[in-house]
């Protein structure tokens, strides 16, 4: 069986994405990777406007972007939060029953994103976010449009 090549190429860049965050945030393996950007990413995907998280899951590999839309409810978007501990306390649910240092595991998936998607994008992203939830974003990222 011959797989098609958009499939082929889809694969091959999430194993870049996953292995990047595994390396890159100390992660066992590429499983607990993927683990852990599910987790972010629809943490993230749930706080912003639908408009908004459409455009960021554009950004996204073909893979990546299913997961990334797995059990999304649009109309009960945006979900409000008003402070970085809630954010960061959702996760750890999700995560669980892991334990791992979920601030720095959301600043490496946060990181991953940046590195990976349109800075223009992530900069609107950045912008539907209370302020101690933006400042886990890297500071390239974090002050794109004042350097434009």
């Amino acid at each position: 069986m011959t797989i098609p090549a958009s499939i082929a190429h889809t694969v091959q860049q999430t194993q870049v994405w996953l292995k990047e965050l595994r390396d890159n945030a100390g992660l066992d393996d590429e499983e607990e990777a993927l683990g852990v950007l599910r987790a972010v990413m629809h943490q993230l995907r749930d706080r912003l406007t639908p408009e908004e998280a459409v455009e960021l899951g554009a950004q996204l590999p073909m893979l990546l972007r299913g997961i990334y839309y797995e059990a999304w409810q649009p109309s009960r978007t945006p979900e409000r939060i008003r402070s970085k501990e809630v954010f960061l306390d959702e996760i750890t649910i999700k995560l669980l029953p892991r334990r791992r240092d979920v601030e720095r595991a959301v600043q490496d998936v946060f990181a991953l994103l940046a590195h990976h998607c349109d800075a223009g994008e992530i900069s609107q992203v950045i912008d539907q976010l209370p302020q101690d939830v933006k400042r886990l974003w890297p500071e390239t990222a974090r002050t794109y449009r004042q350097r434009l």
